[in-house]
């Protein structure tokens, strides 16, 4: 399904650069959303929300959007609502405590093997639950190496950070030169061993996925993308190209989703979006989050006990490979801990009650050598 809306021509362009023409199509500001067919009570809605938090969508993405749906998933995801502006007790401007464990500007130490560094503040799409929207807003600032400097000093001076993760703000929002810069400079620094790309690009601007971006990315280090599909419906024949274009140069790909009440709530979204993750697209689903205390999100937050229960029919009905794990990523840095469901029933010494996939609690005994 796609949206008839008209915002701005897109013009042919080379492949390289047609992912710019794309943003440029796109949702930009918050006076592009007069373009959209909302009505007139639901503009000015989404014109509040937005002074919040930004907005921004490619066109790509954009065209996705069932309009006569009101409750469609993509649209639930990028186009700003009031229940927004509805902020609890407990939400909070720092969910995971990015900042609290920042040493340097632009860099985040909470784990002692890797850290995270963020190139830039700034994103191709801008969704709506975000749990940096806070800091995404506020800093709005972009790539320069000088910026970077400080953290890479501090990875070079760190030989326990065996993974630099670029998060932010989407790394794969900037051009291939600046790619190649940071992934050079990283490169150098001997004990760091993987990269990891935390990214929406492939889903929102699958055609950002160009040669140019792929040899910016390629040399001594591993690399990993670590993707974010919430929805099956985000699955087009372009993203499974960009996906392709990944795996053929060799990197790991993985999948992050967020559990998003009225997105993917249910057995039969999040099983079909499992599935054609793994067996479409080769990306293996790797966490379910739930979701984060952002600010103004509780319209999308679920129940743990019903991600719980999601997460065990997925044990059920799903292979391994296609089963992402059900996490919460604490507040206070304390990290992404599995909260899935549990099937040990009670234990006597070595004897363990154990509940099966299909409901059965089986007897299980250890039986171990001296």
């Amino acid at each position: 399904m796609t949206s008839d809306t008209k915002l701005h021509p897109t013009p042919a362009v080379a492949p390289d650069t047609a992912w710019q023409a794309e943003i440029r199509a796109g949702v930009r500001h918050v006076r592009d959303l007069a373009s959209l067919p909302l009505s007139p009570a639901e503009r000015a809605a989404a014109q509040a929300a937005a002074a919040n938090h930004k907005v921004r969508v490619p066109k790509a993405y954009l065209d996705l959007i069932d309009w006569n749906d009101p409750a469609d998933p993509i649209r639930a995801q990028v186009i700003p609502s009031p229940d927004e502006l509805m902020e609890q007790d407990g939400e909070l401007d720092d969910p995971i405590a990015d900042h609290e464990f920042s040493p340097v500007p632009r860099l985040t130490h909470r784990h002692a093997d890797r850290v995270l560094l963020f190139p830039t503040y700034q994103c191709a799409v801008y969704c709506r639950f975000c749990f940096r929207k806070e800091s995404l807003t506020a800093i709005g600032r972009g790539y320069t190496r000088e910026a970077l400097e400080p953290a890479l000093a501090y990875i070079s001076d760190h030989p326990e950070i065996r993974e630099v993760i670029l998060t932010g703000g989407d790394p794969l929002s900037l051009s291939d030169k600046a790619l190649a810069e940071i992934f050079a400079r990283i490169e150098a620094i001997a004990h760091v061993r993987l990269l990891r790309i935390h990214t929406r690009v492939p889903v929102a601007l699958p055609s950002r996925i160009t040669p140019g971006l792929v040899a910016a990315l390629q040399g001594r280090l591993m690399v990993t993308i670590v993707t974010h599909f919430n929805h099956a419906r985000e699955i087009t024949p372009a993203t499974e190209t960009a996906c392709r274009t990944m795996r053929h140069a060799g990197f790991v790909l993985l999948n992050q989703s967020v559990l998003l009440k009225g997105v993917n709530d249910t057995i039969e979204v999040l099983e079909e979006l499992c599935r054609e993750l793994m067996y479409r697209l080769g990306v293996k689903p790797y966490y379910l989050h739930h979701g984060d205390l952002a600010r103004g999100m509780a319209h999308r937050r679920t129940m743990i006990a019903q991600g719980q229960a999601l997460a065990a029919a997925l044990r059920a009905r799903l292979s391994g490979i296609c089963n992402p794990v059900y996490v919460l990523d604490l507040p206070e840095g304390g990290g992404k801990v599995p909260i899935g469901p549990c099937y040990v029933e009670g234990r006597d010494g070595e004897s363990w009650r154990l509940r099966g996939l299909d409901g059965e609690v089986r007897g299980y005994t250890e039986v171990v050598g001296e």
